[in-house]
């Protein structure tokens, strides 16, 4: 029996994608072999990623001046690749801090550039935005770099950042494709696979034209955007499973109606989690209401004493990875793109029930 699964990453997927896999795992367009066994350099592969990147752009809207590379390495992997690509080492790159990827970010680009951390919510447990006029800038910076949606704290922002002449760069992984953005913003938006794309092992990103040639000498390989770009993401053997999987999930996106459509049905399900959370005082969100994610809702109940009854009661109603990071505690119901209205509706009513008794 599928349970609704609430977790952050790895994240549940499209049931009708699973299936599809399930279906052509062993004979992937009537070749007889799966598409874990062709050559990424067959004309099978290559026609695959290139509908992938296609339906990926149609989306968004990427415009034609940007390339969509497939990576491995996750985001993380781009902590490190972002300023080897666009940052000589005696460049300083400007960071906002509003959470726990954000710091992991910043730590990363340390190695690579000097970094001035241009504002931080530390100061109110990262539960906000730090209003934009009082961020301290570095004249002539690399890049300016952000985290949109912090998937441990719940927190995202209500705004793009105004970057002037500066590349913007943005962590979008956990949520690309939940809403429309407007792409000509960004120098470079980046997502690791496994919340809104599809599995774990593969990282997209979009990259402004004009920032291609700045990578330094001894940038690896597998890492040159450039390169990559020049290949067509096939410089060396891709996360082949991964792409074809995200493939699988952007066709399906396009038959939702399209990441329009998808976003005003993410606001919906967010809102009425939401109201859930703030109706009765048993339960809490910490975030700033302008800045609350709709993507990862994270929540206390009015005694901590209470959680362990409350996770156990939820796996008893097929209510799956509902405990939030270490870090923050409490709850994290994270739903993505794939997580339907039914599962955000079964969890309001046990969250309903739960108060009921022990309220």
């Amino acid at each position: 029996m599928r349970v609704f699964n609430f977790s952050p990453g790895p994240a549940t997927l499209p049931l009708e994608v699973l299936e599809q896999v399930r279906s052509e795992l062993s004979d992937w367009q009537g070749g007889g072999m799966s598409v874990m066994e062709v050559s990424h350099r067959g004309k099978p592969f290559v026609a695959m990623v290139r509908q992938a990147e296609a339906d990926i752009r149609q989306l968004m809207g990427i415009p034609d001046n940007y390339k969509v590379l497939f990576l491995q390495g996750g985001a993380t992997g781009q902590f490190a690749a972002i300023p080897m690509n666009i940052a000589r080492p005696d460049a300083t790159v400007d960071y906002v801090n509003t959470g726990s990827w954000s710091k992991k970010a910043i730590s990363e680009a340390k190695h690579y550039a000097k970094v001035n951390v241009a504002a931080d919510s530390a100061a109110d447990g990262f539960n906000s935005v730090p209003p934009e006029s009082q961020w301290k800038r570095t004249a002539g910076a690399a890049y300016l770099h952000y985290t949109p949606n912090e998937t441990i704290g719940g927190v995202a922002y209500p705004f793009i950042p105004d970057a002037g002449d500066v590349p913007l760069v943005a962590d979008y992984s956990s949520s690309i494709l939940s809403e429309p953005v407007d792409v000509s913003k960004f120098g470079v938006i980046y997502a690791g696979a496994q919340k809104n794309i599809g599995i774990a092992g593969l990282c997209v990103v979009i990259v402004r034209d004009d920032l291609l040639d700045r990578a330094r000498p001894d940038v690896p390989s597998v890492w040159n955007w450039k390169q990559m770009a020049e290949e067509g993401s096939l410089a060396n053997t891709p996360p082949a499973f991964a792409v074809y999987v995200a493939g699988l999930v952007f066709q399906w996106m396009i038959r939702q109606g399209g990441v329009e459509a998808i976003g005003k049905r993410n606001r919906a399900k967010a809102a009425k989690l939401y109201a859930a959370i703030d109706g009765a005082g048993f339960y809490r969100n910490p975030v700033a209401k302008d800045c609350r994610s709709i993507m990862n809702v994270p929540f206390t109940l009015k005694d901590p004493a209470l959680d362990k009854p409350f996770l156990a009661g939820a796996a008893e109603a097929s209510l799956v990875n509902l405990q939030g990071h270490r870090s923050v505690g409490g709850m994290r119901a994270s739903i993505y793109n794939a997580m339907p209205d039914a599962g955000v509706d079964a969890l309001i009513a046990y969250m309903q029930e739960f108060e009921r008794r022990h309220g």
